[in-house]
């Protein structure tokens, strides 16, 4: 293991950061951070390290692997912060985090029943037509050119659909057929089958199945699902590996920490050793003068 530690000026002075980076097994190369506080107290993690420093700072905007604090982040935290003053009389934000479909009242005429005290009278409803209302059409154009990112504000790379998708609509982008499949799946308890109607590539504005995503009608084979189970089945075989092999590292370097612990304390036992030693030479000294 090679170990670098500085002092991090992010954080109050006399805190220093440090980068352990492994040499062996599957994870060598990679890095693994700790700070260490004026007093020496080793910390791991970004919550524990919040927990101790948060009466003296906000650490919201600290990125634990770099030592910094995002410039971007804090930037947003204040114009949140000043947003919410500003708008603290207006009532509650939306924190609402259904997908944007526009969904109407019904136009159609809805059955209604007078209920009297009389036996022979019977409630008749169409759950069915109260339920069900119109959508919008196309809305999954709606999350085009929304993109995710991670914590280092780096985009997150999307993933890639089959050939055999093929999306229906005007102006129907990869970007918007993976949006509109990805919201299906979440939103529909319906199978997923595609538009089934072949006259939807002429007009779908007339013969669009709302229900379903933006895209032609397709088939999932057994030898499709045979494919999906080797990927999924080697994917877990490598990060079961990948996550050996990080326990083992772990383990080998928490085991190398204790013999440091245990030389230092060794060391210090032969320093105050040798100290009265020294003293008891130097009084035989005085007296023999």
């Amino acid at each position: 293991m090679e170990k670098k530690r500085w002092e991090c000026s992010a954080l109050p002075k006399g805190w220093k950061m440090e980068e352990v980076t492994r040499k062996s097994g599957l994870s060598a190369g990679k890095s693994d951070v700790y700070y260490f506080s004026p007093s020496g107290k080793k910390f791991r993690s970004k919550p524990q390290l919040a927990r101790y420093l948060a009466n003296q700072m906000d650490l919201s905007t600290f990125d634990f692997r770099t030592g910094k604090m995002l410039m971007s982040k804090l930037n947003k935290n204040r114009q949140r912060l000043r947003y919410d003053n500003n708008n603290q009389n207006k009532g509650k934000p939306d924190l609402n985090t259904s997908l944007p479909v526009r969904q109407t009242a019904s136009i159609f005429k809805q059955p209604v029943t007078k209920v009297t005290n009389h036996p022979s009278n019977k409630v008749k409803t169409d759950p069915q037509k109260a339920v069900d209302q119109p959508r919008q059409l196309f809305w999954e154009k709606k999350l085009a050119g929304l993109s995710a990112f991670d914590i280092a504000e780096e985009l997150v790379k999307t993933m890639e659909l089959p050939k055999g998708l093929q999306g229906v609509g005007p102006g129907c982008t990869d970007k918007t057929l993976l949006s509109a499949i990805a919201s299906a799946l979440h939103t529909s308890a319906a199978p997923i089958t595609g538009q089934l109607s072949a006259a939807v590539e002429k007009n779908p504005g007339v013969w669009l199945n709302t229900s379903q995503p933006l895209c032609k009608a397709f088939i999932v084979t057994d030898e499709d699902i045979r494919k999906q189970e080797e990927l999924v089945y080697s994917v877990r075989k490598r990060l079961e590996e990948a996550l050996m092999a990080d326990m083992l590292a772990h383990m080998e370097e928490a085991a190398g920490e204790e013999e440091e612990e245990e030389e230092e304390e060794e060391e210090e036992e032969e320093e105050e050793e040798e100290a009265p030693k020294e003293d008891s030479n130097g009084s035989e000294d005085m007296e023999a003068v």
